[in-house]
């Protein structure tokens, strides 16, 4: 497989394909793996593993804009971060094993309280 630029890569291919999400979420989630990743030595990771790290590197990129720029990106759920998943894996930049599924990422949290509620007073 060829070596992706994470950094410019446009995920068109992808979105063609399904453009509920921006080329933006996708970035930030290949940025989540490539993390993980490194320090999993390369270990396949949880959904959960997936779900934390995304969320923990979303509040501290975007803060009290969390919430938003992730509405404005199509990305609503923790279930659609797992049709991201598959739809990265269908085009072949992750990996994926047979016991992957999307229900993993089925009501990880709550978006509204994970994205907002640090920001409420």
């Amino acid at each position: 497989m060829d070596e992706i630029d994470f950094d410019s890569d446009s995920f068109a291919d992808i979105i063609a394909k399904d453009d509920r999400y921006n080329a933006r979420a996708y970035a930030l989630l290949m940025d989540v793996i490539r993390y993980l990743g490194g320090e999993n030595g390369g270990k396949h990771m949880t959904g959960e593993e997936i779900l934390d790290e995304f969320r923990d590197r979303t509040l501290d990129q975007y803060g009290p804009l969390s919430y938003r720029v992730l509405l404005e990106w199509g990305v609503n759920s923790t279930e659609d971060i797992g049709e991201m998943m598959f739809n990265l894996a269908e085009s072949r930049r992750v990996g994926r094993d047979d016991g992957d599924s999307a229900e993993t990422f089925v009501g990880g949290y709550d978006f509204k309280e994970t994205f907002l509620g640090p920001y409420e007073s």
